[in-house]
């Protein structure tokens, strides 16, 4: 700070430097209005670059995490649908072993039989009402042509993906059976005595007990098929349950970086910007003294 010479009159020293602190006092003062208006610590490159570099990139990371986690709540609706629907293919399924365990029975009668074979033609159609009718955004979830990709992460590689759950369609679903347990099922059936799970006329003149067995062990097939599927579902989705927790908690930690980084701590600023306006009032004051003081040299001149 400059000396002050009161005798030299032509150039007013004190005022300036009292011009000078009060021109810094309302700058810094600005800064922290400015803050305390924005709740923002950073308002503009100006203010911290380095932290505003930091900033921008914590941000990207904080939005791509919010995307992420929305896209697992989309994947585990997904699986909801797809689960529903293998879900209730397997519970008619269970239904379909009962009607077969019945006519497995020669309690039954041949009108009981024909009776229960039109039913299972009605469960088998279901079944294929089923896979045609679940599906998301449009797309078939049973039988998918691919496999299931979900990006779970910020990152373009975090990505999780599932083999694609296969066609239940009731002609899939069939089930060749080892009758002799010696390891070879195709051996075993000949093409009379096999046929998909949906032709339920298969039974035909074969309508009795044995037939009503050989179609028993299919529908037993057809639900180990159908459970290692929800099986597949059901561990991805807990998979995705732990990825929503990682996921969660990642975003949290990584906006709260951005937070300390480009927020504004307004008790702090609130002190500051009081202190501030403190001192511009007794800058401002000795700003006026600094422009009386010169006059005790008109004393002088008396």
């Amino acid at each position: 700070m400059a000396e002050i010479d009161i005798t030299r009159i032509a150039g007013n020293i004190g005022a300036l430097n009292a011009l000078n602190s009060l021109a810094t006092i309302n700058k810094q003062l600005a800064i922290h209005q400015t803050r305390l208006a924005t709740g923002k610590r950073i308002n503009s490159a100006a203010d911290d670059p380095a932290g505003l570099t930091i900033a921008v990139k914590m941000q990207s990371r904080s939005e791509g995490l919010k995307v992420a986690l929305s896209n697992i709540g989309d994947a585990k609706n997904l699986l909801a649908v797809a689960e529903s629907g293998v879900g209730r293919i397997n519970d008619i399924l269970v239904q379909m072993r009962n009607k077969a365990l019945a006519g497995a029975s020669d309690t039954m009668g041949s009108e009981e039989r024909a009776a229960i074979k039109t039913q299972i033609q009605a469960f088998v159609d279901q079944i294929d009402d089923i896979v045609d009718q679940t599906k998301w955004n449009g797309e078939v979830l049973i039988g998918a042509a691919g496999d299931l990709s979900f990006q779970t992460g910020a990152d373009s590689g975090d990505v999780v993906s599932m083999t694609a759950i296969a066609d239940l369609h009731a002609s899939e679903l069939g089930a060749i059976v080892d009758h002799d347990g010696d390891g070879d099922e195709t051996a075993d059936v000949s093409p009379e005595e096999f046929t998909a799970i949906d032709d339920a006329t298969f039974l035909g003149t074969l309508d009795n007990a044995k037939s009503f067995q050989t179609y028993l062990k299919m529908v037993e097939g057809a639900m180990t098929t159908v459970s290692t599927e929800l099986s597949k579902i059901g561990a991805l989705t807990g998979r995705l349950t732990f990825k929503e927790d990682q996921v969660s908690a990642a975003q949290i930690n990584v906006e709260a970086a951005y937070n300390r980084i480009m927020n504004a701590n307004m008790a702090e600023e609130q002190v500051n910007s009081s202190k501030f306006m403190i001192l511009q009032q007794t800058a401002t004051a000795m700003l006026a003294q600094a422009n009386a003081a010169p006059q005790f040299l008109l004393s002088l001149f008396r």
